[in-house]
């Protein structure tokens, strides 16, 4: 298996700020891993909110999650501040790759922490099947490019 590149701020169209919390820390003093996921669901839907000036909650189509990975690269803990990047790697009829990465902000720097994946498929809201990307959340989406 190949290694992907460790993520770059630059290859980051969207760097989305993210504060850790105290409940984030387990046993261990660090962030616990499935607390990496939640970073990825809130600078997702929080930019897709802002983006769009909607709320996404109520829209007649929802991007429901079909599948996440996450590679660790570094140790997070409380107070660590945050900035998810968020890229797209491919925009479907009716679904969304986004390419995210994790940075500890040190100083002016950004050091990577995790490097991961997101897929929204998006279904109708009611009978939960699949239906086009809405065509606010695609025109920000097509914004970002591939």
């Amino acid at each position: 298996m190949t290694e992907s590149p460790v993520p770059s701020a630059a290859d980051c169209p969207v760097l989305w700020p993210v504060a850790t919390r105290w409940e984030d820390n387990d046993h261990y003093g660090h962030v616990n891993n499935v607390t990496y996921y939640s970073y990825f669901d809130t600078a997702v839907n929080g930019w897709l909110m802002q983006s769009t000036g909607l709320d996404i909650r109520t829209l007649p189509a929802i991007g429901v999650v079909a599948e996440t990975s996450c590679r660790f690269l570094s140790q997070l803990s409380f107070p660590d501040d945050l900035q998810v990047g968020i890229a797209v790697e491919r925009l479907g009829n009716t679904s969304i790759v986004y390419a995210l990465s994790i940075f500890r902000v040190d100083g002016d720097d950004l050091t990577p922490a995790a490097a991961g994946r997101f897929v929204h498929v998006y279904v109708d809201a009611e009978t939960r099947r699949p239906t086009p990307v809405p065509a606010e959340i695609r025109a920000v989406v097509e914004a970002l490019g591939q």
